[in-house]
C-alpha cells in the first residue's frame, strides 16, 4: 500500500474543511492572531532574519506566524490543496513566506537551501514510517550550529482508543495503523470518509534518530496538557490548555525537543 497516496487523499479532503473551521479561525488569524503556542514560542526564541524551514505545515498558518515574527520562513506539505490554501493565506496576510509541495523524504530533491532552524509541530511524525530518514532530512537542511525544534503530541496519547477508555495501540514502533476515518478533528467535515495509514513512534525512536545523525539534544520536556482541543472527552484547564477528563495530570499529552547540528 502506498501510504503517501492514501494519506494525501485524506489531507486534500480535510484542507477545505479545516480552512473554514472555527477550530483554525482563519478570520482572526488574518486579522493578526498568532497561531503559535507558548511551548514552541519559548523554544524558538528570537527569529528576526533567521531562515526557518517548517515541515508538514498544512495550510501554512504557523509558517506565516514565523514570518510575522521576523523569520524568512519556508513551509512544506505533501498536500497540493494545503499548499494552494497556504499561498492564498500568504497573500491575504501580506507576508512573504515561501511554500513548496513535497513529501518530507523527497524534499532534498527539490529544495536546495540551508536553514538556521527546522521546525515541525503537533500531529506530524505519526504520518511518517521512518524516523531515521526523517532525522537525516532535518540534518541535511540545517546549517552548522542550526537548531531543530519540535512540539509534538506524546506517543502515550496515541495508545488510547479515541474515547480514552482503553489502551488500544502499541507504544513502541510496530506495524502501520490502517483505519477508515470519518469526519475530522475540527468542527464540520462530517462528510469526509477516507482511509489513513500512520505509525506510533516511541520517544526513544524519535530522539535516538536525531542523536544518531550527529545532532546534540539541547532541550527535552513533557507536558500534561494539549494546546488544542482536538481529542474526545477533554476539559479546559487554562488558556490553550486541554486535558483528558478523568486522566488530568495522569498522562503526558505533548513533548518538545530542541536539538542542534554540531
Amino acid at each position: 500500500m502506498n501510504y503517501t497516496d492514501i494519506n494525501r487523499k485524506l489531507w486534500d479532503k480535510r484542507t477545505e474543511t479545516h480552512f473554514n473551521s472555527d477550530f483554525y479561525d482563519v478570520k482572526s488569524f488574518i486579522a493578526g492572531k498568532d497561531s503559535l503556542n507558548p511551548i514552541e514560542i519559548e523554544l524558538l526564541g528570537n527569529l528576526k532574519e533567521k531562515k526557518v524551514l517548517h515541515l508538514q505545515c498544512h495550510f501554512g498558518m504557523d509558517t506565516i506566524s514565523l514570518s510575522r515574527r521576523g523569520a524568512f520562513s519556508t513551509g512544506v506539505d505533501f498536500s497540493e490543496k494545503a499548499i494552494e490554501k497556504a499561498k492564498q493565506l500568504n497573500k491575504l496576510t501580506g507576508t512573504k513566506a515561501r511554500f513548496f509541495q513535497s513529501d518530507v523524504y523527497k524534499l532534498p530533491e527539490i529544495l536546495d537551501d540551508k536553514f538556521d532552524v527546522v521546525f515541525t509541530s503537533y500531529g506530524v511524525v505519526g504520518w511518517l514510517p521512518d524516523m531515521k530518514q526523517w532525522a537525516e532530512v532535518i540534518h541535511h537542511f540545517l546549517k552548522p550550529g542550526g537548531e531543530f525544534i519540535m512540539a509534538e503530541f506524546h506517543p502515550v496519547v496515541w495508545m488510547f482508543s479515541y474515547d480514552f477508555k482503553q489502551i488500544e495501540f502499541n507504544y513502541m514502533d510496530s506495524n502501520p495503523i490502517i483505519e477508515e476515518l470519518e469526519g475530522t478533528y475540527t468542527d464540520g467535515g462530517a462528510e469526509i470518509k477516507e482511509k489513513s495509514m500512520c505509525w506510533n513512534h516511541g520517544l526513544s525512536t524519535v530522539i535516538d534518530a536525531l542523536i544518531k545523525t550527529g545532532m546534540k539534544l539541547k532541550d527535552f520536556k513533557e507536558y500534561n496538557h494539549s494546546p488544542y482541543n482536538c481529542f474526545e472527552n477533554t476539559v479546559k484547564t487554562g488558556d490553550r490548555k486541554f486535558k483528558i477528563k478523568g486522566l488530568e495530570d495522569k498522562i503526558p499529552m505533548v513533548y518538545s525537543v530542541k536539538a542542534q547540528k554540531e
